[in-house]
């Protein structure tokens, strides 16, 4: 019969989410079983009761109930489905960069990070086709909208993922989108310094602007092409990570992104662009960080997506255009 058991957080898991901890060593158990057992009490940090989000430290004792490993009939409704072969064969072959500490891979769009309510096909459950020469797959370090295309950063051991959470936390990651909005902005470069909060839940998460409870939300922007004063293409660099930041931000001042009709609405599908693809044209165009092992500058770049390149024949842009373009830090 299973019993107690204490383990001790060892330095290469310090620093981390206990939800996340429990995901890398008990990845059977799923979270709504795991909120359960830290809500009665039954998993413990240093004896104390613990939240998902709780982080942990390096010697602390962490109890594991019986259920954990005994309850085989709970782990095997939380298992996740083993990744298709197609699924793993797409995923390689979007690998961007690869070195023994990182890599990056171009995410589709339509492909969501992680799972949700009613999200059973995700990204996470399937980085074990990203291991590669590794015992173990990689993590995720941060995120991308489901319909956001681009480059997506992950971890190939614990340590990485602890110095890029610490770069990302840090503002030492330089992130780069491309955008292609409805109208043209007045000033061709600029910062949009609005604070965000989520709003009340109808249809998914939300946010909009709120001046006094929001909080602080930074997004630079330049224009790199106009299409007629109907559609424009930024760059925009997000200063800060707030949920849903660069589609919020940009609805707010009155130029949603193209094909996000969550925050524009009809003004999102303007009639006079007919031949775009209806689809949310925002893409992760490039990271910029330090290595984690020496420091040096690393870029990683991606291709425009397929529906992106349309949109953009669409509307006369030249992608070639925007190679090296980064809004003005100093703006």
């Amino acid at each position: 019969m299973s019993r107690v058991r204490s383990v001790r957080i060892g330095p290469e898991d310090a620093d981390q989410r206990l939800d996340r901890w429990f995901k890398r060593h008990y990845p059977q158990i799923g979270f709504g079983l795991l909120a359960k057992l830290l809500r009665t009490g039954q998993i413990r940090v240093d004896g104390a009761r613990a939240k998902p989000s709780t982080r942990l430290e390096a010697g602390q004792e962490l109890r594991i109930p019986p259920q954990i490993e005994g309850d085989a009939g709970a782990a095997a409704q939380a298992k996740s489905p083993a990744v298709s072969s197609v699924d793993a064969e797409n995923l390689q072959a979007r690998v961007l960069y690869r070195d023994d500490c990182l890599l990056a891979i171009d995410k589709p769009a339509g492909l969501a990070v992680q799972g949700g309510s009613g999200q059973k096909r995700h990204l996470d459950a399937m980085l074990g086709a990203l291991a590669f020469d590794k015992a173990e797959p990689p993590r995720l370090v941060h995120r991308l909208d489901k319909d956001t295309s681009g480059v997506l950063l992950l971890a190939r051991d614990a340590a990485t993922a602890r110095a890029l959470t610490a770069a990302f936390k840090g503002k030492d990651v330089r992130k780069l989108y491309w955008a292609a909005v409805v109208g043209a902005p007045k000033a061709p470069a600029g910062r949009i310094d609005l604070p965000l909060a989520k709003l009340p839940a109808r249809e998914g998460e939300r946010m909009g602007v709120d001046r006094r409870h929001g909080q602080h939300a930074e997004t630079l922007y330049c224009t790199i092409a106009e299409s007629r004063g109907r559609a424009a293409w930024l760059a925009l660099m997000p200063l800060t990570g707030r949920t849903h930041q660069l589609r919020a931000h940009l609805a707010a001042v009155g130029h949603p992104i193209l094909g996000d009709g969550k925050y524009g609405g009809d003004k999102a599908h303007p009639d006079d662009l007919p031949d775009l693809p209806g689809r949310l044209l925002l893409h992760a165009r490039e990271v910029a960080l330090p290595h984690p092992e020496d420091g040096t500058t690393l870029r990683i770049a991606a291709p425009l997506a397929e529906h992106m390149l349309n949109a953009w024949t669409a509307l006369g842009f030249d992608a070639a255009a925007g190679q090296g373009i980064w809004p003005d830090e100093e703006q």
